[in-house]
């Protein structure tokens, strides 16, 4: 494998775009993706993507709606950026050919989703708003002479040189490869895989943000995951997007009571962290069985049910009747799911990281546009815009430049903190907390055994308890992962993409537990039951290591 001066991995929305703004530099750029190009978050995303494109709407109006739900914690300059660019990538993708969904004079259409004060979301194949933009713009990328695409390639480590980037280190085709680089830009995805009930894809198992956190890059809002208050509560966790709320669902409990016009005015249009936390007691009223999620009030504007919603969301239409339900005559079985990460590397504007020559863009930033609860369908749109700042930055810094995180701004107040970040201590050393250097492969945790402990006591409602358990907990298979990869005789015992993967949630999973914890209020989706009001003198917590 050739050297190269910019990489990027990750083949979603974010690193697509990235690549593109390289290649549009007349700039070569190497793409590296964990499996095939198009399999990525991008590619299972439904509901569509949130843009100010039309005659009643303008960014500001989408800023404000953003900023409101991220509760006090998003950057404005960020979000700025975010509502004025994402229009225009948005119609510079739309005049390139991307088959957003029109009526029948060629105008685009588009849905109301909660928290959102327009209807701005525009969709694509119904519900498959990401499939066919990952299908549409991963052939543009396939058609760029600048841009290499290496398949089936895992990141196994950011290799760092006298404090700045010098290259990564790779697992393909069960073999270790060091691609040196002088800008790498990580746009990897979530860690929605920590969780046993996720919409994420198998590929989401923070990868990226693990890598960086070894490398000793500031990551910040860890606490922070979006849990979608409608997935399918039995098959594979299916998403059932907001947008059919949206189009009029409603939600019911186990005796056919609508509860959430008794707990927020905007009812099932609220933001999905109040929707999710709903959701998730009235279950524990119910033993845990789940919530029910109605369609029958769209039949007053769509009498023939079935085919409204055959024709508006098809992929969730298929697969509720591929399990046996009849959506338009019943109600289906939901319940809350991990569906996207808030927190992330910590990145400035253009998308640089804290080590000189790091980027990160899409899911696995923290670019300060998602505060503590992401607004319905901006994750697409901040994949689009910092994913193009992140390449564009990546081609024309010199080696001299550098980003120095300063104090992060609340913006609830105006206030900038100068709390120190959280320190964390670096996980027990295999040996010092009940295993011994000589630890087995038996002491390795199981992807199970870290999705229960995170469900558990890292889930849709926190504590100090459940966290310090947690923390405990992981730090303790962490270590375990860690020595198991430093004491690794030959590449090959080292090659199972698995258990790399287990040490990179086990890694994340840890800093996320400890942020957790040293935010005593609630914020947005960090819902702790023992401090259940938000502190609005709350910075956010940044958690960093140097190794």
């Amino acid at each position: 494998m050739n050297d190269t001066d910019i990489i990027v991995i990750g083949a979603g929305v974010a690193g697509l775009s990235a690549a593109l703004a390289v290649a549009g530099e007349d700039h070569d750029v190497t793409l590296v993706t964990k499996t095939e190009l198009v399999e990525s978050n991008t590619y299972h995303a439904q509901g569509g993507i949130a843009a100010a494109i039309f005659a009643d709407d303008d960014p500001e109006l989408h800023a404000a709606d953003t900023i409101a739900a991220g509760h006090g914690l998003c950057d404005p300059k960020a979000v700025d950026i975010l509502t004025r660019e994402g229009a225009d990538r948005v119609r510079e993708f739309a005049a390139a050919g991307v088959r957003f969904d029109r009526d029948a004079d060629g105008r685009m259409l588009r849905g109301l989703e909660a928290a959102h004060s327009r209807a701005r979301v525009i969709h694509a194949g119904g519900d498959a708003t990401g499939r066919i933009l990952e299908l549409d713009v991963s052939a543009m990328v396939r058609a760029n002479p600048h841009i290499r695409i290496v398949e089936h390639a895992f990141l196994k480590d950011l290799l760092v040189r006298d404090g700045r980037i010098a290259g990564v280190a790779l697992l393909e085709d069960g073999h270790d490869v060091t691609l040196h680089a002088d800008r790498v830009i990580l746009a990897t995805g979530g860690a929605g895989r920590m969780y046993p009930y996720t919409t994420n894809p198998i590929v989401a198992t923070a990868d990226g943000l693990a890598a960086a956190w070894r490398a000793g890059a500031q990551v910040a809002d860890l606490e922070f995951t979006q849990f979608h208050p409608t997935a399918m509560a039995v098959g594979e966790h299916f998403l059932v997007s907001e947008a059919v709320r949206g189009e009029g669902a409603i939600l019911l409990d186990e005796h056919g009571r609508r509860y959430m016009k008794d707990v927020d005015p905007r009812a099932e249009l609220a933001p999905r962290d109040v929707v999710a936390r709903e959701n998730f007691r009235v279950m524990q009223r119910q033993d845990g069985r789940p919530v029910m999620l109605d369609v029958s009030p769209m039949r007053g504007e769509h009498p023939d049910l079935a085919a409204f919603l055959a024709k508006r969301f098809p992929t969730i239409d298929a697969y509720t009747r591929s399990l046996g339900y009849d959506w338009s005559r019943e109600p289906i079985p939901v319940a809350p799911a991990a569906h996207y990460f808030m927190g992330g590397i910590r990145t400035d504007l253009d998308g640089r990281a804290s080590i000189p020559g790091l980027y990160a863009a899409g899911e696995c930033a923290r670019t300060g546009v998602m505060g503590s609860n992401r607004l319905a369908s901006n994750s697409l749109l901040e994949g689009l815009v910092y994913g193009r700042r992140a390449g564009l930055a990546a081609v024309h810094d010199t080696d001299d430049t550098t980003w120095t995180p300063q104090p992060l701004l609340n913006s609830a107040t105006g206030g900038v903190y100068d709390k120190p970040p959280v320190a964390l201590a670096t996980p027990p050393v295999a040996g010092a907390g009940g295993h011994g250097d000589d630890a087995t492969t038996d002491d390795v945790w199981d992807r199970t055994r870290i999705q229960n402990t995170m469900w558990r006591d890292v889930g849709v409602l926190r504590d100090a308890d459940g966290l310090a358990r947690a923390i405990a907990a992981l730090g303790d298979g962490l270590a375990v992962a860690d020595a198991h990869a430093a004491h690794a005789a030959t590449p090959a015992e080292s090659a199972d993409v698995t258990t790399l993967e287990n040490r990179n949630m086990l890694t994340v999973g840890y800093v996320a537990a400890t942020a957790a914890l040293a935010r005593t209020e609630s914020r947005g989706a960090h819902a702790r039951t023992d401090f259940p009001e938000p502190r609005d003198e709350w910075a956010h917590s940044v958690a960093y290591v140097k190794r």
